[in-house]
């Protein structure tokens, strides 16, 4: 038999008919001779809820408390889900993270993976039992808390269980149909892919794409886990993303561009007036750093010759926006900036493909698409297969819109569904 692990998200297990719709998809899987293990989210906008709660009791909730509250979530849909099963005839076990042996480190909020010890998931499935895992959450090595894996950290949960216990694939379910050359709900015309491979999804998934999690995708490439991406609503194929096309899949020779992604959940801290000399970008980002903010794009502008002095501008996740200014704003003696400026209306568009290396004129269409949509770009920057740009986040549909026509990914047939509302 077959090893086959399932994540679904929140939005397939929303209330209790799609619960109930999940648990005969599993059993369905089940019944074809496969060993199942599944991971869930929690309900809908079940985690949103607890945030909000949270912040009504507390500004500024404690690490600790705040990944307890919120893995109560996952708990509530592994416990229904292991109900629904059972009553379609089969028996399954549901496990929170720390039962499962997801081991992480300390860092409450966004722990990362340190190793999976399923030991007790492998009796379960011996014992012929379904297993349901709780997503997101794990147990830290030293204090032995409850951790979180940080927002859709469910992926990443299901990816390094497929990975320890050697399944063969692992099945993202969601609420689109598979991996699309663009979010659906911005480019109604957007294509599925049959194929993507992990170098370009990585690229897709740090800029902005929301059907996978950079970091489950960066698993998965590392343990070399195949992911099937697919939709629970839904009985088409989906979209594969693996080191090589499926048998029967794409050939081999990509796409010159796979996709555009954007993302305007960043903002744009600006620090005015840095004396140009060497160790002062260093002293920048190791203040950021010992604040753990992690930041994305990078610009400096050339020194002014008058007085000596440049500006250096960074973005990074909006929810760390005020870490990082108090960071900097308790380092300006040792830096002697003059200012800082801090921006959230901002927008992220990134073009993302394997075959730009190797095919001239491809940034010249990127740059004459967002000058035809008369979008004015703030900040630039590239790898071998990506470009990004940052504009107002005002523009970021209409950008996203004239790039994707500009090098003729717009679908000639129907529309792309979108089942549910979130994407995850």
């Amino acid at each position: 038999m077959g090893l086959v692990v399932q994540k679904y998200g929140g939005s397939s297990v929303a209330d209790a008919e799609g619960i109930k719709r999940v648990a005969r998809r599993i059993v369905d899987t089940k019944k074809n001779g496969h060993q199942v293990v599944v991971v869930v989210s929690a309900m809908g906008d079940t985690t949103d809820e607890l945030i909000d709660l949270a912040e009504q009791v507390s500004p500024i909730p404690a690490g600790r408390e705040f990944d307890m509250l919120l893995t109560a979530g996952e708990r509530i849909s592994m416990a229904l889900l292991a109900m629904a099963i059972k009553n379609l005839g089969h028996e399954a076990q549901s496990f929170t993270g720390s039962q499962a042996g997801v081991i992480t480190d300390s860092v409450h909020n966004k722990a990362r993976i340190i190793d999976v010890t399923p030991g007790r998931i492998r009796t379960a499935l011996d014992e012929g039992n379904i297993a349901i895992v709780a997503g997101f959450q794990g147990v830290s090595q030293d204090k032995k808390d409850i951790t979180t894996l940080g927002r859709g950290g469910s992926d990443t949960t299901a990816v390094a269980l497929a990975a320890a216990l050697g399944a063969g694939v692992c099945e993202i379910y969601t609420d689109v149909d598979g991996v699309f050359t663009a979010d659906p709900r911005v480019v109604k015309r957007a294509q599925k892919m049959d194929w993507i491979s992990f170098e370009d999804m990585l690229e897709l998934a740090s800029s902005g794409s929301k059907v996978l999690l950079h970091r489950c995708v960066e698993y998965a490439r590392r343990y070399n886990i195949p992911i099937h991406v697919r939709s629970s609503f839904s009985g088409l194929p989906g979209t594969w993303v693996s080191n090589e096309a499926p048998q029967g899949g794409k050939p081999m020779e990509q796409a010159i561009i796979s996709g555009v992604a954007h993302d305007t959940s960043e903002a744009k801290i600006t620090v005015v007036g840095v004396p140009d000399k060497p160790g002062e970008a260093a002293t920048i980002f190791r203040a950021i750093a010992d604040a753990e903010v992690n930041i994305d794009m990078v610009v400096q502008n050339v020194s002014a010759a008058a007085t000596g002095l440049t500006d250096i501008s960074f973005t990074l996740p909006k929810t760390e926006g005020r870490k990082a200014m108090d960071a900097l704003t308790r380092a300006q003696d040792r830096i002697g900036y003059d200012s800082l400026r801090y921006d959230d209306q901002i927008g992220k568009i990134s073009l993302v493909g394997a075959g730009m290396k190797t095919n001239p004129g491809v940034t010249a269409t990127f740059f004459e698409a967002l000058s035809n949509a008369g979008v004015n770009i703030e900040l630039i920057s590239t790898s071998e297969i990506r470009i990004s740009v940052v504009t107002r986040a005002d523009d970021v549909k209409p950008a996203v819109q004239a790039v994707h026509s500009a090098f003729g990914l717009d679908s000639e047939s129907d529309e792309a569904v979108v089942y549910g509302g979130t994407g995850r």
